[in-house]
């Protein structure tokens, strides 16, 4: 049996354990498993651990509930610094943080108040729309957008971005029939034209700069909200005109904000909040 300690922490509801990896070697699929289990565990949208790296300040390494590793987490980005910097493994003084994630090295900025962080800012990257960079299965295409997805029996207009992790969106509005993202979500994400799988978003348009969101995140399910996902509406969003450049994503955990120029050369900007829900100590068998 192995003891150590963690931190559940939460970004606008998107839940997970944070644990110190600098003098642990586990199983962390395995671990991932286990310890968001919301029953038989301490219960999350899956676990990120804080690694060493040789070009950024820290690494970043997650997993999804189903023990899959993630490429990036844009809520969980902001967590990760806030607890990397409580347990000294980064300098507090440092304005901006080098993540090194599996979709590349990402800045945060803290967001202090009172002495705590509160919130972060995350340079998320550059939006990339060609099926290739998703990846989407469709020959012929240079983007996908409002692709006419046949699944149960129904028509989904989809649009997909890569945002470090794959999105599928589908836009609706006020008077649009209710797409049941339970229902949908794992259909989507395990159909055949996406050879990774990927993560499921209806956003509601409110307003150019106020959209509702439901999330079904890849190897996790449902999740109260999804950084990456924010940014992945936001980004087709504003690539069909149908949003401003500065937007705020209400999604079923709290709301996030969300900003880019449309322009490919310029990088997503993410800014949320950042909470600790409690600490502890866990036995892994």
């Amino acid at each position: 049996m192995n003891e150590f300690s963690f931190e559940k922490m939460h970004g606008a509801g998107n839940d997970y354990i944070f644990i110190n990896g600098y003098n642990l070697t586990f199983d962390w699929p395995k671990l991932s498993i286990a310890i968001s289990d919301r029953h038989f565990g301490i219960g999350s949208d899956g676990l990120i651990v804080a690694m060493p790296s040789q070009t950024a300040d820290i690494k970043m390494q997650m997993f999804n509930a189903d023990g899959s590793e993630g490429r990036m987490c844009g809520n969980g980005i902001r967590c990760l610094v806030a607890f990397a910097i409580k347990n000294n493994l980064i300098n507090k003084d440092k304005k901006q943080i080098a993540v090194e994630t599996l979709s590349g090295i990402k800045r945060v900025e803290p967001i202090w108040e009172n002495n705590m962080i509160v919130g972060a800012k995350v340079a998320m990257g550059f939006p990339q729309f060609s099926p290739q960079s998703i990846p989407v299965l469709l020959e012929n295409k240079t983007d996908i957008t409002n692709y006419p997805l046949h699944i149960n029996g129904n028509i989904l207009n989809i649009s997909c971005v890569s945002i470090g992790n794959p999105h599928c969106v589908v836009f609706t509005n006020q008077n649009s029939h209710k797409i049941n993202v339970s229902t949908y979500g794992p259909l989507v994400e395990n159909h055949n034209i996406f050879p990774e799988k990927v993560n499921f978003e209806v956003a509601t348009i409110e307003s150019r700069d106020y959209i509702e969101v439901g999330v079904w995140e890849r190897g996790s399910g449902i999740t109260l909200a999804c950084g990456t996902g924010a940014c992945a509406v936001t980004a087709i969003g504003i690539r069909q005109k149908l949003l401003d450049t500065q937007v705020t994503v209400r999604l079923p955990g709290g709301e996030l904000k969300v900003s880019w120029t449309g322009r490919g050369e310029d990088e997503m900007i993410l800014e949320g909040p950042v909470e600790t829900i409690c600490t502890g100590t866990y036995n892994f068998c």
